[in-house]
């Protein structure tokens, strides 16, 4: 062996191993630098958990009532205490999970789907199509997104579907504009343009190219933007537009607690606990999401 092959393999040798990159790997490094986004990833499966096992979890009918019962603080038989018409509470805000997590999921998953293909069609083409669909876009945005569910359920009529179609169509506006700033960006890479000059089709294009390069994008809005549809919907059914009586939601829990807010605290406390728990979980879980699907963190 001569010596510039013996150097080589000794320095070889002594190069520490490379740090694997893997997504587990990233992720726990992710929580390790990020705890609190970590901590509110998992309150946010706990939320899931707690919406999917609710028949199991709650134990008790939410619309079961006790007369003898009524207004009770917190016992061992009724953690939460019990409402004016003598209902477990604690059964209720865990039904109320059901609810609020299928409001936010499910309005947001709406405006994407309405949203993402108006933006990417905008983006792409330019143009003419471009400008009538932003203006349009920015006239809708005009309206207050709270205000414009208002006025959305108001015509449609209250229900949870109602609700929930007018938190998606409220938020839809924004993922247009989102949408068609990120594909003017990614439509300009050289690797986009590339696959033009190879003859590529616009369909292929887009779906191919530039949809999954900005999927992740898509994904910390979303996540960012379910809290926000979670307290429109707790709003709309505080107002009595949402979720109807006697259904478990947690703005209606919020609503029928104001008027015990003095004898009885404990019915707005954990309606609003769970509220702020759930939202402050996705925003802190969509900060580490943000991070973690950063490219320049790789």
């Amino acid at each position: 062996m001569t010596p510039s092959a013996t150097a080589t393999a000794a320095v070889v040798a002594r190069a520490p191993a490379t740090e694997p990159a893997g997504g587990w790997h990233r992720a726990w490094r992710q929580a390790r630098r990020r705890p609190a986004s970590a901590v509110g990833a998992m309150v946010v499966l706990l939320f899931v958990a707690m919406a999917i096992g609710a028949p199991w979890i709650a134990g008790v009918d939410p619309l079961q009532t006790d007369w003898k019962q009524v207004r009770k603080a917190p016992t061992l038989a009724h953690p939460f205490g019990t409402d004016d018409l003598g209902r477990d509470t604690f059964s209720r805000v865990v039904w109320g999970s059901r609810i609020s997590m299928q409001a936010g999921v499910f309005s947001i998953l709406l405006a994407i789907a309405v949203g993402v293909p108006i933006g990417l069609v905008a983006g792409f083409y330019r143009g003419a199509l471009d400008q009538v669909i932003m203006r349009l876009t920015d006239a809708w945005l005009a309206f207050p997104f709270l205000i414009l569910a208002i006025g959305l359920v108001t015509i449609m009529g209250p229900s949870l579907m109602n609700a929930t179609v007018a938190i998606g169509l409220g938020a839809t506006p924004t993922y247009i504009r989102l949408t068609r700033g990120l594909v003017l960006a990614t439509a300009a890479e050289d690797y986009v343009q590339g696959a033009r000059a190879l003859g590529a089709g616009d369909v292929r294009l887009m779906s191919r190219h530039v949809l999954p390069n900005i999927a992740s994008s898509l994904l910390v809005q979303a996540t960012i933007s379910i809290p926000i549809a979670v307290i429109a919907e707790a709003v709309l059914s505080f107002l009595g537009l949402g979720v109807q009586p006697p259904a478990p939601s947690w703005g209606t829990m919020l609503n029928a607690a104001q008027q015990f807010l003095e004898t009885a605290p404990w019915l707005a406390w954990w309606p609003g606990l769970a509220i702020f728990s759930l939202t402050l979980s996705f925003n802190l879980a969509g900060d580490g999401l943000r991070d973690l699907l950063d490219p320049r963190d790789y």
